[in-house]
């Protein structure tokens, strides 16, 4: 059950941070595209806060 859960979390991250590295030109580059997935998902929800 939890390896099972931990799989598809990682697989999930892997997807994310490859199409949005790939979105920016850079295709695989999974530090940048980690870092890229991972401000847009912050400033997504500072946006839906209306802090911005």
């Amino acid at each position: 059950e939890v390896d099972s859960r931990l799989k598809d979390i990682m697989v999930t991250i892997f997807h994310n941070s490859y199409d949005a590295a790939k979105k920016y030109g850079m295709e695989g580059n999974l530090v940048a595209g980690a870092n890229i997935a991972g401000f847009e998902k912050i400033a997504d929800a500072m946006i839906a806060q209306g802090v911005c």
